[in-house]
């Protein structure tokens, strides 16, 4: 059974920057595609960011320049790196690793 927890979300500041974090209870990263989403009020869940069982990585346009999406097998951990954050990507971030979803952790960015 896999469990995945995000962590690193909180309150910031337009232009400020985050670091997601999600650790895995069984090292599945490298064999398995993941990536980030997210899910803002009333809005439909969306992807952010992926990177695939072969490394590549890929991101939504809004987010391309200023968002990083990484993994450490080691550490059973994917990471996103989110710098200059708009207003508009506030929501709650989930992280999924194969077929699994981790709980969601909350990201506001208001002044």
């Amino acid at each position: 059974q896999v469990q995945l927890v995000e962590s690193g979300g909180g309150l910031v500041q337009p232009g400020g920057s985050l670091n997601l974090s999600c650790a895995a209870s069984a090292n599945i990263f490298s064999i398995a595609a993941m990536g980030w989403y997210r899910q803002a009020p009333g809005k439909e869940r969306e992807l952010v960011a992926s990177t695939t069982r072969g490394g590549s990585t890929s991101y939504a346009d809004s987010v391309k320049g200023r968002f990083t999406i990484a993994r450490d097998n080691a550490k059973k951990t994917m990471y996103l790196q989110m710098n200059s954050l708009k207003a508009e990507e506030t929501g709650v971030y989930y992280c999924k690793v194969s077929l699994y979803w981790g709980q969601g952790t909350q990201v506001t960015v208001s002044s």
